[in-house]
């Protein structure tokens, strides 16, 4: 196995594929990078979109605030209880409440309990911290005075967290609540995929990593990329209410990633998630969510074809906020009918072992400011499906971990990243299922009965990628 591992590290790239740098190059609110005015062709997408269905979409886009009007009351008398918990002992025995599933659904986010022991989150962040002191000349973090967020991927703890086998069975359970309306789709959601992403120790008092209201997976791609777009083809036809937001059917081969943008994801994330490493509430430095997912949505997609003012539509080359190669991000000005001020809510409070997971297009931000008395530490750890674009990520992720570079689609990758530092992960000591989640060792995925024919072709190719 080991021989195996060193072969594999030792065919990876040597040169960056990604520009050195921290997560404030992937929000221009943090790095101050000023909005383009967006070239022409972006008026000819607009009106490319909706040709046809102009009359529809507007009567959509009235219908849509007056229903937006309507949840956003019922965000504000709940508060962050709007956020669904759900016990862990549940997701294994499979007896989470149908009410439960209906508000993950609805909401697009919940917290699950206890994943693991509470003990064990904390020795994962004692280890972390111990990891950044005997290597702290060269770790990268965000803000450089004071950090918060680290540019690491494969500490021991990380590497740990991701192949727990509880953690696998959440993700599991997070997966399966995704479908395709396509039978012959490429995707199965029965194994989990390891995405190798930061790991965040906040302190009390920090106002710098204050991420605002923002949507990962790219920004103008999800117009522009003509498979990114069908995605939203019922709100773009004037049908926001039929939108399906876990339908995967167009999202497997969607392009998120259009400007090689520095921490833009190219992997298709279910979920996003992270593992809680410490006792954390409301106001402390903790997440934020707009439990919105379907309206939020809907308006997202919509708002750059209309006049907020007049409620006319508008098909000049504005996006508001979009920017080519970082996030998606909002504001009262760019998207004032969301409310974000009432909508914004804190997830509730969490325990270390907890796991706070959001769709891949929910709204969700930092608190500004962390009022706590204690660190707000968080493993930010995604649920995601194989797809052969996901497996093609693994195999250059899993070449960047041999040789400890930071994960593909982060600043630096392809650089030495955590090479040659201080009590570095032995992959030959990770577990065989945490292994399989990140494309190593030899256990291949089992072609199941009663799969479809689209699942079983996927997780073939997988394993002749991967496993061969």
């Amino acid at each position: 196995m080991k021989s195996h591992l060193l072969s594999v590290g030792r065919r990876a790239a040597s040169t960056l594929t990604k520009e050195a740098g921290d997560i404030s190059s992937v929000f221009p609110s943090l790095s101050g990078k000023k909005a383009e005015p967006l070239p022409p062709r972006y008026s000819e997408l607009k009106k490319s979109l909706i040709k046809g269905n102009e009359e529809a979409v507007t009567a959509s886009w009235h219908r849509l605030l007056a229903s937006l009007k309507n949840e956003i009351a019922e965000i504000k008398s709940k508060g962050s209880d709007i956020v669904p918990s759900i016990e862990y002992q549940d997701v294994v025995s499979g007896t989470v409440p149908q009410s439960k599933l209906d508000a993950l659904r609805h909401r697009g986010t919940a917290v699950i309990r206890n994943v693991l022991p509470r003990q064990e989150a904390l020795d994962l962040k004692q280890q972390a911290k111990e990891y950044i002191a005997a290597n702290k000349p060269k770790v990268r973090a965000f803000p450089a005075d004071d950090p918060a967020v680290y540019e690491l991927y494969w500490t021991p703890s990380q590497v740990q967290a991701r192949a727990h086998p509880n953690m696998l069975k959440t993700q599991s359970f997070l997966a399966s609540i995704w479908h395709s309306s396509d039978p012959t789709s490429e995707i199965s959601t029965t194994y989990p995929l390891t995405y190798a992403d930061r790991f965040r120790i906040r302190h009390p008092g920090d106002a710098k990593f204050a991420l605002g209201p923002h949507t990962d997976g790219g920004s103008v791609e999800r117009w522009e990329d003509p498979e990114y777009s069908r995605v939203y083809r019922a709100i773009l036809e004037g049908r926001w209410e039929d939108y399906d937001p876990f339908d995967a059917r167009h999202r497997i081969t969607a392009r998120m990633d259009l400007y090689n943008g520095a921490g833009a994801c190219s992997m298709f994330r279910l979920f996003q998630g992270w593992l809680s490493m410490s006792s954390t509430g409301p106001g402390e430095g903790t997440l934020k969510v707009c439990p919105l997912l379907r309206h939020a949505t809907a308006y997202l997609i919509l708002r750059p074809f209309f006049d907020v003012s007049s409620g006319r539509l508008n098909l000049d080359a504005t996006f508001p906020n979009s920017v080519p190669g970082a996030c998606q991000e909002y504001n009262p000005e760019t998207h004032p009918d969301l409310d974000l001020d009432t909508t914004m809510v804190s997830v509730p409070h969490v325990e270390p072992g907890d796991y706070v997971a959001w769709h891949c297009d929910t709204i969700h931000a930092v608190d500004k400011e962390h009022r706590g008395k204690g660190d707000s530490s968080v493993l930010y750890i995604p649920a995601c499906a194989i797809t052969q674009s996901n497996i093609e990520f693994l195999k250059r992720q899993r070449m960047n971990a041999l040789r400890y570079s930071p994960s593909p689609d982060f600043p630096g990758a392809g650089g030495d990243g955590e090479m040659g530092f201080v009590g570095a992960v032995n992959w030959d000591q990770v577990n065989d299922e945490g292994k399989r989640a990140m494309g190593l060792g030899n256990w291949k995925w089992e072609v199941k009965e009663g799969m479809s024919e689209g699942e079983r072709k996927v997780i073939d190719q997988g394993n002749k990628v991967l496993f061969a």
